[in-house]
């Protein structure tokens, strides 16, 4: 059986990632994502009414004229969590192909919502529900399954493709997470057994993110102790207190809702995506927030809660807000740019309980974010955090458990991958053997 891997998007920056998996006469699609920074440099774009080849020539979504290259059918579109740049380019793109859409239920529920709000172009592929575990036929002789993964999300998982040549283990984005705040522990064991099973693993497709940092990336759970030290730290100050994280970060959102209420404080959800992402997880059941939760992303809705936060007393609430990248759209930028009706005095406290995304958008956008903050008096506290990638030490843990022929780096540019590179060398993977270096738009022939 001819195994071919497309390597649409996602090689040569953090974001729009989009691989492509042939095996024979059946072909897998794993993400379709954006590059949200590509969009955010722009003032006031609206994805929703764009065409996707505008998009693709803006570099936002991925440019997947590369599949006419493949000789077979689509038969499943498999995103691996609901993070945009995994999922953001579904609505533009997953009409082109006849085959189903294949998510656990978080991200699938979140791929909805995603397609019901696309303007341009009428997405009709069916969903298919799948949990981790599981497995479904894929063509005659293919299987895909789900293994479940830790990551800055809940209901990632690893897609695996079985084959008569081996196994391809897509292994985008996770952490090894023993002691998840929501959710069940990364399955080393199955990665384990795929790795020792008699076809072995064929191809291992890795997110290099965090490859050059040394060390292993600490547990959810190392994160919420932080976050809690820091709030019971303010549990006396009578001023105003702001926290931001990631929307999709359903563990680190319900931690601050723990701890706001354990503080005394009313915790308030304010921001379109802090809505979507917490609103759907609570309607699904993977979470359970307060019953009494308001959650409001709409402008105006939003504008009604900050008035009645400064009304009633900053020190009576906390305000969870987006805008932990600096986003010039989001509720925190807006703040610091006083466009809103809550007020910020000198001495109240902003808390960051998120990383800087490496790319040069977000990082200007977070420093001038920032500096506003700071110019009205704000009190920074920063990256009470720890990322849902993994760094060097869990590479090396996934390479013994799998045990791959072959390697491709993903999930970074050229430089990003220099980390990777050196510790599959370690291991003894050699560059234009078996650990291939590529870029968007190429094909990898492995068998």
């Amino acid at each position: 059986m001819e195994i071919e891997i497309a390597t649409i998007g996602g090689y040569e920056e953090v974001g729009r990632q989009m691989t492509a998996v042939r095996a024979g006469d059946d072909i897998v699609i794993f993400d379709m994502g954006l590059n949200l920074s590509k969009v955010l440099i722009h003032d006031n774009i609206r994805t929703e009414g764009m065409h996707s080849l505008d998009l693709i020539d803006m570099g936002a979504i991925p440019d997947d004229r590369v599949m006419s290259d493949l000789e077979g059918d689509v038969k499943a579109i498999v995103p691996t969590h609901g993070h945009l740049d995994h999922i953001g380019a579904i609505p533009k793109l997953a009409h082109r192909y006849d085959a189903p859409i294949v998510a656990s239920p978080f991200t699938l529920a979140l791929v909805e919502g995603e397609i019901h709000d696309e303007n341009k172009f009428h997405v009709q592929n069916d969903l298919v529900e799948m949990e981790a575990g599981e497995t479904m036929s894929i063509g005659e002789r293919t299987e895909l399954e789900f293994v479940n993964v830790t990551h800055s999300t809940i209901d990632a998982v690893n897609p695996v493709i079985h084959t008569p040549e081996g196994a391809i283990v897509y292994g985008l984005d996770k952490r090894i997470d023993h002691t998840p705040v929501i959710g069940d522990p990364i399955d080393m064991k199955r990665f384990r057994e795929i790795g020792r099973e008699d076809e072995g693993v064929l191809c291992y497709i890795e997110d290099c993110t965090n490859a050059n940092k040394k060390g292993r990336t600490p547990s959810e759970a190392v994160a919420r102790s932080q976050l809690h030290d820091v709030m019971k730290s303010l549990e006396d100050y009578d001023g105003g207190i702001v926290a931001t994280t990631f929307a999709s970060h359903i563990a680190r959102v319900s931690s601050l809702i723990e701890f706001a209420e354990e503080i005394g404080r009313e915790p308030v959800l304010l921001g379109r995506s802090m809505e979507q992402y917490s609103g759907t997880a609570d309607r699904i059941g993977a979470t359970s927030l307060p019953d009494d939760i308001g959650m409001y992303g709409h402008r105006k809705s939003v504008d009604r809660a900050f008035e009645r936060i400064m009304n009633e007393g900053k020190d009576e609430y906390l305000p969870i807000v987006t805008g932990h990248q600096g986003e010039p759209r989001a509720m925190l930028t807006r703040m610091g740019r006083g466009e809103t009706t809550f007020e910020l005095d000198d001495g109240d406290k902003v808390l960051f309980s998120a990383g800087i995304i490496p790319e040069p958008t977000n990082e200007g956008q977070r420093y001038q974010a920032e500096s506003l903050l700071k110019m009205q008096g704000a009190r920074i506290y920063d990256d009470i955090h720890v990322s849902g990638h993994l760094r060097q030490e869990g590479h090396y843990e996934m390479l013994d458990a799998l045990q791959p022929q072959h390697v491709i780096p993903a999930h970074q540019d050229i430089g990003g991958f220099s980390g990777y590179v050196d510790l599959a060398g370690n291991q003894g993977y050699k560059l234009g053997r078996d650990l291939h270096v590529t870029s968007n738009g190429n094909i990898i022939e492995l068998v």
